[in-house]
């Protein structure tokens, strides 16, 4: 058994606060060896590394106010999700603030096994933000 639920917030905040600092080697060690990480656009990536080279054709850098998380059970692990929104600077070296973003996370046996990363980037302006490719699919919720 891995991180009790209370942890896994924990961990997470640990992992996007490395990611932010680019201590990539250090947070890829919180990551499950076969980690799925799915970005905006649908993009994934294998690796910390990948995802950093890609990130640095839309900004120089980027920070996140956390604001939330929230966690809930699952049957094999704990979904987090962090809340917040995003300050940086884009390529042009111009400061940008306010961009909202949702990162969901599946952890499980102490370790993240998935994160899915939705934000604001391209409504915000950013020229190398990724543009959802395809819609959501629409489900009604039932009670």
């Amino acid at each position: 058994m891995g991180a009790p639920p209370a942890d896994c917030a924990v961990l997470v905040d640990r992992y996007l606060r490395l990611c932010e600092e680019r201590e990539l080697t250090e947070a890829q060690r919180l990551l499950a060896p076969d980690a799925v990480l799915v970005f905006p656009g649908g993009r994934r990536h294998d690796s910390l590394t990948a995802m950093a080279r890609e990130a640095a054709g839309t900004y120089r850098w980027v920070r996140k106010h956390r604001d939330r998380y929230f966690q809930a059970p699952l049957d094999d692990g704990t979904a987090v999700t962090s809340l917040g929104t995003l300050y940086g600077e884009d390529l042009e070296g111009h400061p940008f603030e306010g961009v909202r973003y949702v990162d969901v996370f599946v952890v499980r046996d102490g370790r993240i096994h998935e994160q899915h990363v939705y934000n604001d980037l391209a409504l915000a302006g950013l020229p190398g933000a990724p543009v959802a490719s395809d819609s959501p699919s629409r489900t009604r919720c039932r009670t």
